[in-house]
Parts: C-alpha cells; structure tokens; sequence
C-alpha cells in the first residue's frame, strides 16, 4: 500500500509562537510523526495549504478535489483543521474509486497532550481496512463522512 497524504494546515500543523502570543500554521509535521510511529507503509506528503479550516474557501476545496482525482494512488490522507472537515469530506464524496481519510487533531501536534498522534495512527489503520469512499478518523472512531459531526464543547467528534 502506498498513502498519498495531503495537508491543508489546520490545528495539526499549529505553532505556537509565546513571543507573538498566538498560532501560526507550521511545516507539516506528519511525516515526522510517522517515522516516530515506525509506520512501515511507503508515503508522500504534499502541504497544499497552510490553512486554518475556518478560512477555506470553495476554490481551496476544488484545489484539493482536483488533486485527489488526478493522483494515481488509491490511499489518501488528508490532514485537515477540525472545524469544516465534513464540509470538505462532503465535497469529496463524488471521487470513485479510491479510500479517502480525513484527520487532525483538537490540539497541535507538537503539544505534548496532543490528540494528533492517535488520529495519526487511526487514520492509517483505516486506510488498511475501509472500503473506497470518504472516512474521518477523529475522537478513536472511524466515521463514514456523511455520518459524523464535531461536539465543540466536549470536544470530540461524534456520529450524527
């Protein structure tokens, strides 16, 4: 298996800059986080954006949709911010054909109580065992894309 992973910013790749009193979305951190992992499958990861969720636009959503149809590889990863990550599952619902799996995390990923390392590994585990179609990995499930929500004040993703 061969993942392809995209990334578009989000809370995963958040720094946190103490001088500045505020984040900024970093270099992506997942490759890193998957050689810590030991994760034995052959990746690339490509930063698309650097993007708070929040700020995505139809045409960051089309970029992304385009380049997910055109790859030739059947595992996608996609590290998202949480708050629109079923928008953007749900613009990718009409891709045929290939295992797509949205994740991030509620805290950076450089944190030391971060959730990003679990999604992380979540995340790959399902691109091993789902069908083709969209799929989030959030909150220690997987979720059909079309069938999930954020609970913003616990803080978790749950089903709907």
């Amino acid at each position: 298996m061969f993942i392809q992973i995209f990334t578009t910013g989000g809370t995963f790749d958040k720094l946190y800059f103490d001088a500045l009193s505020e984040y900024q979305i970093g270099d992506p951190i997942v490759g890193e986080l998957l050689q810590q992992g030991r994760v034995n499958v052959a990746y690339a990861v490509e930063s698309l954006l650097k993007k708070d969720s929040l700020e995505l636009t139809d045409e960051d959503r089309d970029l992304l949709h385009s380049r997910i149809a055109a790859c030739a590889h059947e595992h996608i990863l996609i590290i998202h911010g949480t708050d629109t990550m079923t928008v953007t599952a749900a613009a990718l619902a009409d891709i045929p054909d290939k295992v797509i799996v949205l994740t991030g995390a509620m805290q950076p990923a450089r944190f030391r109580d971060s959730d990003a390392l679990f999604n992380l590994g979540l995340a790959v585990g399902a691109l091993n065992i789902c069908p083709p179609g969209v799929w989030i990995a959030m909150s220690g499930q997987v979720f059909a894309a079309d069938g999930v929500r954020k609970n913003r004040i616990a803080g978790v993703f749950e089903a709907r």
